[in-house]
């Protein structure tokens, strides 16, 4: 199983948001998501969530939580476990990624983006105020979502 990092960083009542359009064979292809990516060999979830920000946003994290965790169980690739952060304090300027265009979405309006079925259960999660800790199986035949467990804790 695979470890990776998702990020919504917040300010001024809305969410960095990558509109991933740019890679080639991307499984995210059109999708809008937060920003992160692969942990790498002996990275902690924290060390991954700052580096994949940084690299991605050419923003430096200042302030973060981690809310939850995301299983995703896919019949068309690796089984994944991410690691969920909100982040409502950093410095810099955005830089272009080469993953997709970055832009700054009201919250109202990210329920309307295209994303994944599964990413609206925790982004519902992080939009309505829950405070509380998650953990979420999320189970893809192709894309279409076949399972969810939500626990909050």
């Amino acid at each position: 199983m695979i470890t990776t990092t998702l990020c919504y960083i917040e300010k001024d009542g809305k969410y960095l948001m990558l509109h991933r359009v740019k890679k080639h064979n991307d499984i995210n292809e059109g999708k809008w998501i937060g920003v992160g990516g692969h942990a790498e060999n002996q990275e902690t979830p924290e060390e991954c969530l700052v580096r994949e920000v940084k690299e991605e946003t050419g923003l430096t994290l200042t302030s973060y939580r981690f809310r939850g965790l995301v299983t995703f169980i896919s019949n068309e690739c690796e089984p994944e476990l991410m690691c969920v952060f909100t982040a409502d304090g950093f410095t810099g300027e955005l830089i272009e990624c080469d993953e997709g265009e970055l832009a700054w979405v009201d919250k109202e309006e990210v329920p309307e983006l295209p994303t994944w079925e599964g990413d609206r259960v925790f982004l519902n999660l992080l939009l309505s105020g829950e405070e509380r800790f998650f953990s979420i199986k999320l189970k893809y035949e192709g894309s279409r979502l076949v399972e969810k467990q939500v626990n909050l804790y």
